[in-house]
Order: structure tokens, then C-alpha cells, then sequence
């Protein structure tokens, strides 16, 4: 069923006329669209926004919220584009199934062919007789462009015993090397921590913080990288929380391994992960892989920076992980009084962005309520991930993080890191949210008939602007 559009005022969220849109185009989108029949999150990413509405050239529609005129212009512009988006998820699937013929599995597919796929669709509309040696032409191309930065060729990298013996050696020198880094204090550098984020959470946006640029001229970032490895305790004020947040399984981090293989159902946290398992993750989640250095110097820099405090090279990528645990540390999506100290205004807006979901508010009901869950505890084991919401907050900041540094990408000032801590606290909700929603298609379709069901799918799907 379609989202309510939730107005404020005569404004209607930009995500809800697009939801509308979509919907109203009818069968034929199924590859670009969910199980619940709104548009991937990549569907609107890499194809609708910039290739439809592009924003840039019409920077009324890229507002969050629209009035009248512009959302009714957007809704014509996706309408418009019905035959081309079908046409486009029509080319989608047969690249996909001449993927799999050719044995390719490096790269997400949606990420390397949605926009190829909009280009095929533009100009040949529909797959046609043709459409067999097109779609393998462009498979090969977009395969060659990556220039052998796979995660098979990673794999052959590593197949060699003399090259892997030769790594392992290298991985316990750089490691050993640690002993003489001296460690320090890290109750400064989570204080600066707190004004950089009291300077970046306000309404009018990220604002400059000195703290920010004396947290990497200081190092604090390194500070408290070395603290991991010298099993600090009461980092963040809060004795119940380990200096970690979970970025590790240990009590410390263990010596990185060379490793052969990896999945992602089964990756462990990322100061546990191997060689083979940090480069996989970013091998797998890069759309643009030629970008990347080669795999030798991948694997060659990965043993240093695996070694490196918070398994980070660039100091102000390190500050960005002391500025995430200072927030994470505050998250409190229950509203259930985290006993954090010093709350700033990043924490209000990241937290009262995360209370008005829906499916936060049943969760909180469940969590204080002393009755069992009557659902049979899927719903119940969501709720309660709510409650240590710092360990999926911290592993997704350290992979963006990682993946940053890989590509020499360090952040600038206050305001690019917290694009980058804000981006990750709407990615660490929207993917609970989804995972809601799973949980109650699962539950409607295993109990037809319950008076629940659908009650709890209703609530799932509604949310507030």
C-alpha cells in the first residue's frame, strides 16, 4: 500500500510524491522495486533523481518537502518516464541474466548497470532482437573497466603460499611495532568531541568548530586508538559501555590475519576482520572500482593500515571514529533516558529524527511493556536492538570510514565529518525500518487472518515527515 504523504502544511515530502509516482506506473518495474513495490533506494539514487529530476537543473524539486507546483511537476516528470523506467527494468534483468551466464559475481549489480540499463532503454527502448549482444557487450565493459580490481583477483593475489607466508610475516612485524606508541588521556579529546558536535547538530546546520581541526592536529584520534589496544576503561563516562562500541568481539583487537575468503552474512566486526574480508567489503560495495588503487598495492597498504590505531591511516578519518562514539554513545532512539553525559544538539536532532519513526514507537511499547511479545519475538529481538543502538551505529561508520581512507578521502572540516555522521545515523534507521517491515510481512503472511497483522504492517508503513 502507498505511504501517507504526511503534509506539512501544503508541503508534501519530496520520497512520498516519488512513492505516489511510481506506484501509479503501474507492473513492469518489479527488478528496480522492493517487495513492498516502492522504488530501491538505488533506483532512486542512480536513476530517478539524476537522471529524471535532476535537482541541479531544477532546484525547486530538490527540496526535501515540495509545495503544490513542484510536486505535481515531479509526479508528471516520473509519469512521463513510465515506458523508459520499464523499458530500463527490462534491460536490467537481462543484464543480470547475462551476468550470471558469464560468470561474473564481482560488484553489486545494481550499483555497476542501473544507469547503463537508462541509457540502453533511451536508446533502444525495449530489449529487441539485438538486445542478447548488447547486454553481453556491456557486461564485458563495465567488467574490463574495473581493471582486474575484483574480488577474484584478490583471491588470486592471495592463492600464492610463498606471497601469503610473506604477508602473515609482514602483518606480525607491524604489529609487534605497536609497543612503542605512547598511549595518553582520552577524556580531552571526548570533551572537543562534544563541541564539535554541539557546533555541527543545530537546525542552521554544521557550523565551523576549531575543536575539530585541534582534535587532528592533536591526534586524538590515534589517542584513542592506542586506548583500544591498552584496554581503557570509562572512555565515554559511561562504565557499562566498552571503549570499543563494538567494533571488536574481544576484549582487545587481535592481530589482523591474511585470511582466504569472506561472506557478507558472516563478516565479524571490523577490527576482527581479516585482510581478504576489509578489501572484499570494499571491492563489493565500490561502483566505481577503477578509481581504487590495483590489488597488489591494496593488499600492500592494508597490512600497515590494518595495524594502524582503529585500522585507519588518515588522522581526521580517526577523529571522525571519536566523534561517532561520542554520539553513539548518546543515541537513545526509546527515549529512555541513555545515561550519557553532556548531550549536544547532534544527539537531539539525530534522536528525535529516530522517535518519530513508527516502527520506534512500537518498539518502544514492546520494551517497556510486561507483557511477552505476541508476535513470536521477531518483533521483539528489533525492539531490543533499539536499546544498543552504538554497535550497528559504530560498524557502519567504520566501514564508511575504511572505504574513505582506501581511497585517500580524508574529511576537510566540522562539516564534512558530519555529513558523514549524520548520513550514517539515517542509514542505520532506514535499514531498522526496513527490517521492520520485513519482519511484519513475515508475521501477516505466516498468520492470515490475525487481527494483528495488518494492524502492525499499517503501522510499519506509516511514519512521520
Amino acid at each position: 500500500m502507498p505511504l501517507p504523504s504526511q503534509p506539512t502544511g501544503e508541503r508534501r515530502p519530496r520520497a512520498m510524491v516519488i512513492d505516489g509516482a511510481w506506484r501509479a506506473l503501474g507492473s513492469g518495474l518489479e527488478s528496480l522495486s522492493g517487495p513492498g513495490g516502492a522504488p530501491l533506494t538505488r533506483t532512486v539514487k542512480l536513476i530517478l533523481l539524476p537522471l529524471i529530476v535532476r535537482p541541479a537543473l531544477h532546484p525547486d524539486l530538490a527540496a526535501d518537502f515540495l509545495a503544490p507546483e513542484p510536486a505535481a511537476r515531479l509526479d508528471a516528470l516520473l509519469r512521463e518516464s513510465g515506458a523508459r523506467l520499464v523499458a530500463t527494468a527490462q534491460w536490467f534483468t537481462l543484464l543480470k541474466r547475462t551476468r550470471r551466464a558469464l560468470g561474473i559475481v564481482a560488484g553489486h549489480p545494481q550499483d555497476l548497470y542501473f544507469q547503463r540499463c537508462f541509457e540502453l532503454a533511451a536508446e533502444h527502448g525495449e530489449p529487441g532482437p539485438t538486445a542478447g549482444s548488447l547486454a553481453r557487450a556491456v557486461v564485458e565493459d563495465v567488467a574490463d573497466a574495473d581493471g582486474g580490481r575484483t574480488v577474484d583477483a584478490l583471491k588470486r593475489h592471495l592463492a600464492d603460499a610463498a606471497q601469503y607466508a610473506r604477508l602473515e610475516r609482514e602483518l606480525a612485524f607491524a604489529w609487534d611495532g605497536r609497543a612503542s606508541t605512547p598511549g595518553g588521556d582520552t577524556a580531552v579529546a571526548v570533551t572537543l568531541a562534544g563541541k564539535v558536535l554541539e557546533a555541527c547538530g543545530g537546525a542552521e546546520g554544521p557550523r565551523d568548530s576549531p575543536a575539530y581541526a585541534s582534535m587532528v592536529a592533536a591526534a586524538h584520534g590515534g589517542l584513542l586508538g592506542r586506548a583500544l589496544w591498552a584496554q581503557a576503561g570509562g572512555v565515554w563516562g559511561r562504565a557499562d559501555l566498552p571503549a570499543h562500541l563494538g567494533l571488536t568481539e574481544r576484549m582487545l583487537p587481535p592481530r589482523p590475519q591474511v585470511g582466504r575468503g569472506a561472506s557478507t552474512a558472516t563478516l565479524p566486526a571490523p577490527l576482527d576482520r581479516t585482510l581478504f574480508e576489509r578489501l572484499f567489503v570494499v571491492l563489493q560495495s565500490s561502483s566505481r572500482r577503477e578509481e581504487l588503487p590495483t590489488v597488489p598495492e591494496l593488499v600492500g597498504r592494508e597490512v600497515g593500515r590494518s595495524c594502524a590505531p582503529l585500522g585507519l591511516f588518515d588522522e581526521s578519518l580517526r577523529v571522525a571514529v571519536v566523534l561517532g562514539g561520542r554520539l553513539a554513545v548518546g543515541l537513545d532512539p526509546l527515549g529512555i533516558e541513555v545515561p550519557a553525559p553532556g548531550l549536544t544538539s547532534a544527539h537531539r536532532t539525530v534522536n528525535s529524527r529516530w522517535r518519530r519513526e513508527a516502527s520506534v514507537l512500537r518498539a518502544r511499547r514492546m520494551t517497556v511493556s510486561p507483557r511477552p511479545d505476541p508476535d513470536g519475538g521477531a518483533l521483539d529481538a528489533l525492539a531490543q536492538d533499539l536499546r544498543t543502538p552504538w554497535t550497528a551505529y559504530m560498524r557502519r561508520l567504520w566501514v564508511r570510514l575504511h572505504g574513505r581512507d582506501v581511497r585517500d578521502a580524508g574529511l576537510a572540516d566540522a562539516g564534512a565529518a558530519w555529513a558523514v555522521l549524520d548520513g550514517v545515523a539515517r542509514s542505520v534507521m532506514m535499514d531498522h525500518r526496513a527490517r521492520v517491515r520485513a519482519a511484519l510481512r513475515s508475521l501477516s503472511v505466516g498468520s492470515a487472518g490475525s487481527p494483528t497483522a495488518p494492524d502492525l504492517a499499517r503501522a510499519a508503513e506509516s511514519r512521520s515527515a
